[in-house]
């Protein structure tokens, strides 16, 4: 994966930060290709979670695609790894892939049936995969601060989902919560899952106030972002016309001052003309 200067801090975060603009030329290409192939593995990485959801019985296939991933990854961080001049900058930064790479190997998996659960990193690793090629969700992530903001609001609908699981004799699990807080967060509301407490309801009140805040200050981070899009292209634009005109202009100045040399010529070639009728006569 390759950093780009206007990618969001999310991905640092995440310890994904991929191959810094600053590293060697060969560096920042090798990271370039294994964008391509990385696309394609997370495409399969969901086909291959239908798969298995599916079947009654485990799939011979699946389970040579999860090794054949695994050695995907190890060989993307081996092969950045060697690349980048500052290999331990490089490693502190991507430290999300380390773990990617030892906790997903797929004889924990067969071993501990608790640690499948780690397949949902290489998701997370796919995910800004995608958000980094994007130039313009990079340019979106950047500006405005949407990224730290859209990350508060996950860890917000985290905890007050948490918070409501604990409160609330409705909602049964933190999963339940999490999933109320967000439908909530986001004013959809599909009433699976209610607050049967006071409590419930007066935190789930909090809530929703603080979620059409929260959706009203993304809204106009979007917005924003959009309105200087149409901005830069109209400034764009006059500048385009005023180097435009500015070339007519000189054309025009070019025209004149030959004008005024034929005329000057002109002028010239009658007064010799007028001379020489004269001295004929």
């Amino acid at each position: 994966m390759t950093e780009h200067p206007m990618a969001s801090p999310l991905p640092n975060i995440l310890g994904l930060s991929g191959v810094g603009p600053h590293e060697n030329k060969r560096a920042r290409k090798l990271g370039r290709a294994f964008e391509g192939p990385m696309i394609f593995v997370a495409m399969w990485i969901v086909f291959e979670w239908y798969l298995q959801s599916k079947a009654e019985r485990p799939i011979a296939v699946t389970a040579f695609t999860d090794w054949f991933i695994w050695g995907f990854f190890l060989l993307e961080t081996v092969v950045l790894t060697i690349a980048v001049d500052n290999k331990k900058r490089y490693l502190v930064n991507n430290w999300a892939n380390i773990v990617i790479v030892a906790a997903g190997l797929p004889v924990l998996w067969e071993t501990l049936p608790h640690a499948g659960g780690l397949r949902v990193l290489r998701l997370l690793a796919i995910f800004i995969v995608l958000m980094n090629t994007s130039g313009t969700f990079r340019k979106i992530m950047g500006r405005n601060h949407l990224g730290p903001t859209l990350m508060v609001s996950f860890v917000i609908i985290v905890i007050a989902g948490t918070v409501m699981a604990a409160i609330d004799p409705n909602v049964e699990t933190p999963l339940d919560g999490i999933w109320w807080a967000w439908v909530t967060v986001t004013t959809v509301g599909y009433g699976d899952i209610v607050p049967g407490s006071t409590a419930g309801r007066l935190f789930g009140s909090f809530l929703i106030l603080m979620g059409i805040g929260l959706f009203a200050m993304l809204t106009a981070s979007f917005s924003s972002f959009f309105m200087q899009q149409d901005e830069k292209d109209l400034i764009r634009e006059e500048k385009h016309n005023t180097r435009r005109l500015t070339e007519m202009a000189t054309r025009i100045e070019a025209l004149e001052g030959k004008l005024d040399r034929l005329i000057r010529y002109s002028e010239q070639v009658e007064q010799r003309r007028l001379e020489e009728l004269n001295k004929k006569r």
